[in-house]
């Protein structure tokens, strides 16, 4: 046995036409602070031979398989896109391309919390997770990675009625509302992907992640918004098909991403159902191919189901609901009132009458707003101990308090400089003089400032004198309930720490010198020097790598491109041993033999 060593080849080595400067876009330029955190450098260096092996193979497949049964935008969007087949793409280079059709695209590590990957959708900019899979996972990983993302989901953007759906379920996705259990299943799936990806993982390491995603999958309870629209987003945007139900097309990034999934979703053992809103309540599996897909006859029945989706969230109904999804969430949320004011914070508790929110309160930093924008003087240094307010209108007198004219509210004793007792329904009391009042863009008041003021529902104080100014938000009922904060600006959102992080493929004697054989092959297949001859790579190949299949079908490639049939003979042979030896990959070497050879057999 010998070894042929070549050291740091990985690090030194770069590939023409992939060291364009980096080109922003004036979409990542304008990306709030809190989702540039996730941003890092592609590092494209750190991509190998055997990396760049795995992309071109993938995508020679897709482009000769997907033409057939993709849908017609997706080798459209590959050249539109900027994508190629020979080389992994250089992301940040993409975007002089994608910025023609109104997208970018930025590096991330692996799984990124949903709210912030929906609100990049928001903002028109791809995520792609820029590590790849290992070679032993070829045909599918539970894992992001550049494959998935890059060949997955940027070529269909290219079409203008899917980008803008993209868009559009990133702008109300990013408002869906999560529970606590959420959370903790992003953390369990991420790590779950990460330990399935990296190489060596201990089987009884993934034996427990996977049994704590299957125990918090079966302990979600009643399932929160933002599990619902991840549901919507895996069937449609990761999964979905297009077109007609008995001979649809595949448009969803996690088929166009996987050689062996988008084979098998197009067979009879997939069952195809019609897409609509009952896909929000059907779970997914990431490490098992999906025994079910949904068709949808066009692009704009997507948008169709989640505006009808959104109409049921509390992003648009409000109300007692909303508030308590909120409290259950126990994350940053905001709530919207009737004069458009907003407050953002951490909701702990509403007091509650006849169904409706007469009462809420927040505990900790909280902001207030008016559509989007925060209020003079009412930041989380202002309110950093929480806020409370009631909801709803004075008992006896049917003009809501927003609804009252100057004239009217002078009548009812709300007025600079009185003292006056507001009884609200739902027994909330407040009690106080009044300093001043803020009114919004169509003049009626949102917001009434009291000093030496008690607050009570029934006998239980809410708020004392001795604590300061009462600022109370005028509103006759919730509008609207979503996740985060109303203006961004507000909060310090630049805090996202991941609890795992990928683990990068280990560096060997053995794996440096596979990847310096794929090097050379690669040197070879370009015009470039090589050094050392094809049946020299070949020969260490065999002695040392007996089970690396990849590289010789990239050999075999060559022979038969440079006519030396002899020793193509040879390799085929090797080949074929192969199959019987590994019989799990021989589909995978015939399937690299097809490119070669077309409609010969092999």
């Amino acid at each position: 046995m010998f070894l042929l060593k070549i050291c740091n080849f990985t690090k030194t080595t770069t590939f023409e036409n992939m060291n364009a400067p980096f080109e922003s876009n004036p979409l990542i330029d304008r990306l709030p602070e809190h989702l540039k955190q996730f941003i890092k450098p592609q590092d494209y260096e750190d991509y190998t031979p055997i990396n760049q092996a795995v992309w071109r193979y993938v995508m020679r497949k897709n482009v000769d398989y997907l033409s057939k049964v993709a849908h017609n935008s997706y080798l459209d969007g590959l050249k539109k896109t900027g994508l190629e087949i020979e080389n992994i793409p250089n992301m940040y280079g993409m975007n002089r391309i994608l910025k023609e059709i109104g997208w970018a695209a930025v590096a991330v590590d692996g799984f990124i919390p949903p709210n912030a990957f929906m609100e990049f959708q928001a903002y028109n900019v791809l995520v792609i997770a820029s590590d790849i899979r290992q070679l032993e996972h070829i045909e599918y990983t539970p894992a992001p990675d550049i494959i998935h993302e890059g060949a997955g989901h940027a070529p269909i953007i290219a079409n203008p009625e899917y980008a803008e759906y993209l868009r559009r379920f990133g702008e109300i996705g990013c408002k869906a509302i999560s529970s606590s259990r959420d959370y903790e299943m992003y953390e369990a799936i991420r790590l779950l992907s990460i330990l399935k990806e990296a190489e060596g993982t201990p089987q009884d390491e993934i034996d427990a992640i996977e049994k704590k995603v299957d125990e918090l999958q079966n302990d979600m309870g009643e399932l929160s918004e933002m599990a619902l629209i991840r549901n919507l987003h895996w069937w449609t945007v990761e999964y979905g098909l297009i077109g007609d139900i008995n001979n649809p097309k595949i448009y969803g990034a996690g088929l166009l991403s996987s050689i062996g999934e988008s084979t098998w979703c197009m067979t009879d053992n997939v069952k195809k159902i019609p897409y609509d809103i009952t896909a929000a309540f059907q779970s997914f599996d990431i490490t098992k191919p999906q025994p079910q897909l949904f068709v949808t006859p066009d692009f704009a029945h997507l948008s169709q189901v989640l505006e009808e989706f959104a109409n049921t969230m509390a992003l648009r109904t409000g109300g007692l609901s909303g508030v308590q999804k909120l409290i259950q969430s126990k994350a940053l949320g905001t709530i919207e009132l009737s004069t458009g004011i907003q407050i953002s914070g951490v909701f702990t508790n509403v007091i509650e009458s006849e169904g409706k929110p007469v009462y809420v309160q927040t505990t900790g930093e909280t902001a207030l707003s008016y559509r989007e924008k925060e209020l003079v003087g009412h930041s989380t240094s202002y309110h950093s101990e929480g806020f409370g307010s009631p909801i709803g209108k004075l008992k006896g007198i049917n003009l809501a308090i927003e609804d009252m004219s100057p004239r009217d509210l002078k009548a009812y004793g709300i007025y600079e400089g009185e003292r006056v007792t507001l009884e609200f329904q739902g027994d909330i009391t407040v009690t106080g003089e009044i300093i001043t009042g803020t009114r919004n863009i169509q003049g009626k008041i949102i917001l009434i400032s009291f000093k030496d003021c008690t607050v009570t529902h029934n006998d239980t104080v809410l708020f004392q004198p001795e604590w300061g100014i009462y600022d109370m938000a005028v509103g006759k009922k919730v509008i609207s309930a979503f996740s985060g904060p109303a203006d961004v600006r507000s909060f310090n959102l630049v805090n996202h720490v991941p609890s795992s992080k990928t683990i990068k493929a280990k560096k060997s004697t053995e794996r440096e010198e596979l990847e310096s054989l794929y090097l050379n092959v690669r040197n070879m297949r370009e015009g470039k020097t090589p050094f050392m001859t094809i049946e020299k790579t070949f020969e260490i190949l065999k002695e040392n790598h007996p089970k690396d299949w990849l590289l010789a079908v990239e050999i075999a490639e060559l022979l038969d491109k440079n006519h030396q049939t002899d020793f193509l003979q040879e390799v085929l042979i090797y080949l074929e041993k192969l199959k019987q030896t590994r019989p799990e990959i021989a589909h995978l070497i015939s399937g690299g033999l097809e490119l070669i050879f077309e409609n010969e057999s092999v």
